[in-house]
């Protein structure tokens, strides 16, 4: 499935994602990292929503944004 909102409403949801989860991004990054090691976007995305009662969209922001910084981390 994948992403399925524009860059910028990606970069919106990001911004948002510690004030509506009270978490900061490195955190659901670490969380991602120690969690179940699903190869699938939608697996991932439907992991973070029901472990820890995401909405949608949050969960996919996170998931896309931390596969872009991996992808950076690889590149860079």
């Amino acid at each position: 499935m994948g992403l399925n909102h524009s860059e910028e409403t990606h970069k919106r949801l990001v911004e948002k994602v510690p004030q509506c989860t009270g978490r900061e991004m490195t955190e659901w990054f670490g969380l991602m990292n120690d969690g179940p090691s699903f190869s699938r976007f939608d697996d991932r995305v439907r992991w973070l929503s029901s472990e820890y009662a995401l909405a949608h969209g949050h969960a996919t922001a996170i998931v896309h944004e931390y596969d872009l910084v991996k992808a950076h981390r690889r590149m860079g």
